[in-house]
Order: C-alpha cells, then sequence, then structure tokens
C-alpha cells in the first residue's frame, strides 16, 4: 500500500485499482474478523482472570490491544492514501491519455496540411510570369498569409499541450518533445519560406508593373514616331517636277525645315531606344501594346538618316539646273530684245520696198540682193536665240 511505483500507463493504474479492490474483498475481510476475535478473545480472557482474582494479562511490548488497533488505523490510512493516490494518478493518466491524444491528433492534422507547403513556396513560378499571372499568384499569396496565420493558434495549442504533459511527467514525454521541436522548426522554415516568397513575387510585380509601363510608354511614342518617319520618308523620296528657281527653292526651304527638326527627331529616337533597351533588359517578350519593335523605328531611322543627304543632293542639282536655265533665259530674252525689233525693222524694208518699188528692175533686185546679204550676215545672232 505504501508503493507508488508505476510503469507511468492508466492499465498499469488500473491493474492496482483492482488489486486494491480484491485486497478489500478478499484479503481485508478476514483480517477484520481476525482482529475482532482477537480483541473479544482478550477482553474474555481478562475478564475471567479478574474473577479468578489473577493478574491480569500483559501481552508482550507492541503486541497491546492499543498497539493493534493503532496499526490496524495506520492500515487503513495507507489504504486511504493509496486508494487516493490511485484515483488521482488514474485521473492524470487520464488527462495524459486524453492530452496525448489531442496532442497527435492536432499534430496529425497539421502535419498534413503542412505537407507539401514548403514545395510550393519553392517553386519558381513568376520568372517567366506574365504581369496578369503575377497579380493572381500575389492574391493566392496573400490568401495562403490568412491560412497561415490561422494555423498558428494551432501550433501554439501544440506546444501548450506539450508544455502540459511535461509538467504531468507524461511517461513518452521525449517523444512529445521531439515532434514538438520538428513542427516548431517546420513551422519557422515555412515562415521564412512565406516571407522570401512573398519578397520574390513583390520583386517580379515591380519589375512586371515597370516593364509594362515601359512597354505602354514606347508605344505611345514609338506609333506616331513610326507615321513621322514614314511621312518623313515619302516626303523625302517624292519626286519633283520645277521650272522655276522659286520652285526650287520653296523645296529648298522645306528640307533645311525639315533637317532642322532632326536634332529634335534624334532625341525622340534616342529616348526610344533607351526603352526599348531597358525593355529588352527585363523581357524578350512581345510588347502587346504594339506590334512596332525596336527594329522596325531603327531600320526606318536610319533610312530617313541615309535619305536626307541624297535629298540633299537632289535638291542642289536641281537648283544649279535652274540657277542655269534662269541664266539662259535672261540671256536670251536680253538678245531677243535686240533681235526682236532688228527683225520688225527688216520686215519693214521689205515691205517698203515691196510697196515703193521705183527704177529698173536692175536696180530694185541690187536693192534686195544687198538686203538679203545683210540679213544673212546677220544670221549668227538669231541662231545664238536658237542654242
Amino acid at each position: 500500500l505504501t508503493s507508488r511505483d508505476t510503469d507511468g500507463t492508466l492499465k498499469d493504474m488500473q491493474r492496482k485499482l483492482d488489486e486494491l479492490r480484491n485486497y478489500r474483498k478478499g484479503e481485508k475481510p478476514p483480517k477484520v474478523e481476525e482482529k475482532g476475535q482477537l480483541e473479544t478473545n482478550f477482553n474474555t480472557l481478562q475478564t475471567k482472570l479478574r474473577l479468578s482474582n489473577r493478574p491480569a494479562y500483559l501481552p508482550s511490548e507492541g503486541k497491546m490491544i492499543n498497539d493493534i488497533n493503532d496499526a490496524w488505523g495506520g492500515l487503513e490510512m495507507a489504504e486511504k492514501d493509496f486508494e487516493d493516490w490511485l484515483l488521482m494518478e488514474m485521473r492524470r493518466m487520464e488527462r495524459l491519455d486524453h492530452l496525448a491524444e489531442k496532442f497527435r491528433h492536432k499534430c496529425n492534422i497539421h502535419e498534413s496540411w503542412t505537407n507539401g507547403k514548403d514545395a510550393v513556396l519553392s517553386k519558381d513560378d513568376y520568372s517567366d510570369a506574365t504581369l496578369a499571372d503575377i497579380n493572381a499568384l500575389m492574391k493566392k499569396h496573400e490568401a495562403f498569409e490568412s491560412d497561415l496565420a490561422a494555423h498558428q493558434d494551432r501550433v501554439d495549442q501544440i506546444v501548450a499541450i506539450a508544455q502540459e504533459l511535461n509538467a504531468l511527467e507524461y511517461s513518452k514525454i521525449d517523444e512529445v518533445n521531439a515532434r514538438c521541436q520538428n513542427i516548431c522548426d517546420d513551422w519557422k522554415d515555412l515562415g521564412e519560406l512565406t516571407m522570401h516568397r512573398l519578397q520574390k513575387l513583390e520583386d517580379a510585380q515591380q519589375r512586371l508593373q515597370s516593364l509594362d509601363q515601359l512597354r505602354l510608354e514606347f508605344a505611345k511614342k514609338a506609333a506616331p514616331f513610326n507615321n513621322w518617319l514614314e511621312s518623313a520618308r515619302e516626303d523625302l523620296m517624292d519626286m519633283f517636277s520645277v521650272h522655276t528657281v522659286e520652285e526650287i527653292q520653296e523645296l529648298l526651304d522645306a528640307h533645311e525645315a525639315f533637317k532642322e527638326n532632326m536634332p529634335a527627331a534624334q532625341a525622340e529616337y534616342n529616348s526610344i531606344m533607351d526603352i526599348a533597351v531597358q525593355i529588352e533588359s527585363l523581357s524578350g517578350q512581345e510588347n502587346p501594346y504594339t506590334s512596332l519593335s525596336k527594329e522596325d523605328i531603327n531600320e526606318g531611322w536610319n533610312q530617313v538618316v541615309d535619305l536626307v543627304p541624297k535629298r540633299d543632293i537632289l535638291l542642289r542639282d536641281e537648283r544649279s539646273k535652274q540657277d542655269r536655265n534662269e541664266r539662259l533665259r535672261v540671256e536670251f530674252a536680253n538678245k531677243a530684245n535686240v533681235v526682236g525689233p532688228w527683225i520688225q525693222q527688216q520686215g519693214e524694208k521689205l515691205r517698203t520696198i515691196g510697196f515703193h518699188m521705183e527704177g529698173s528692175l536692175e536696180k530694185n533686185l541690187q536693192v534686195l540682193q544687198d538686203l538679203e546679204t545683210f540679213i544673212t550676215s546677220y544670221k549668227p545672232n538669231i541662231e545664238e536665240l536658237e542654242v
């Protein structure tokens, strides 16, 4: 009854309780009767001795009725203490079994929930994703973080149960502590993976947002610039037909104005190329906002740059031609102003001869021959006009 040895299981405590009950039912009752009979015999003996005027019987030390009663009282107390200890231990064991089962159940649920989460969190599904994909992954991750925060309570419960099992001196506490520590370590790793993935997603989102902004900016700049390039190519390749210096000068003035605008166009071209280079450094995918590419703009720009000096040469040559024509026109006009009146004068002379012929035929013929000779000598001046 004074032994408190146990293997720490409810089954062992139940066995001890059964032994106590068997003791009370089988072993103790005969001893109670024996004790009662002993007291009766002792009292009867003492009565007989007293009636016989004989001295009372004095048992040896420790065997007095009081000693027996005291010993019996001690036995009763030990029995009660043992029963109290058994009941307390059984309640403790029942509590331990309940806690241990609760611990295992919560651990199983938690481990089932965390199973495979590390692989999902470590998965690189964002490097080649689009902005829409990243936004969807961010929302999914936010939902996971909420779920993770909700599961923190279960981890806290697991730790609390483990602490209580330690306080109650659970027999398999080493297993409990090891499993609890593994869960805490895995939970810490899961939290770090969650933060790491969030950072990666945020970085990817920021990169793709910047990329999207650059693509949109490229599209907004490239479209009007490409239209300008096409218009410029058409103008620079436009065939012209002019007949005066004024007409060619208008074309030259327009071309000079175009060249004066080239530095601004160069700056816009450089800006577009810078944006294109940034886009290429972030992604090699097509721009969803435009079908124009860096190569398209570059090719168009190079064509314009090549056409400008060619247009210069054509216009300068044409200006030289028109200048030469203008000189010829002036020279022709000057000579025509001389030849024209001379021809009129000769015509008048012929009409006068025709209407006022005097003298002999030979004389008049000689006059005409002299006039012919004079007119023939003037022929080189007329031929200069024809040239």
